[in-house]
């Protein structure tokens, strides 16, 4: 008879479950960047997050793929529009207000881009 084997507990580093969970990692609490993270423990920050987890979500900094998301282009687009450093919530609000030329122009793609993709998946 084969005995069952010990259910292995699953984990992750640092940097992935940081982008799992949408934050910057240089920004997390030292105790977080220094160990590792298990898929309950990922969990748990997701459904139940701490204070320093909020606060990131809500003010930041933010990584790349959030400032991006927020401001409604692709990650290219913040590249050619000379974002490369993380921004926080007051700088994303504060280019929305301002709304340069790239970011108009670098929006109409991003729903050029969206309206193919949907043209083509409805095919």
């Amino acid at each position: 008879m084969n005995s069952p084997k010990p259910k292995t507990i699953q984990t992750m580093k640092p940097e992935t479950a940081a982008k799992k969970l949408g934050v910057l990692l240089s920004a997390t609490p030292a105790e977080f960047q220094a160990g590792v993270v298990s898929r309950d423990e990922l969990n748990e920050l997701q459904s139940t997050p701490p204070a320093w987890l909020a606060d990131l979500r809500r003010n930041g900094p933010h990584p790349k793929q959030v400032v991006a998301a927020k401001l409604g282009v692709s990650i290219s687009g913040l590249i050619r529009g000379g974002i490369t450093e993380p921004l926080t919530t007051a700088e994303i609000d504060a280019l929305k207000a301002e709304n340069p030329e790239w970011l108009e122009r670098e929006r109409s793609i991003q729903a050029e881009t969206r309206n193919e993709a949907l043209r083509l998946k409805q095919r």
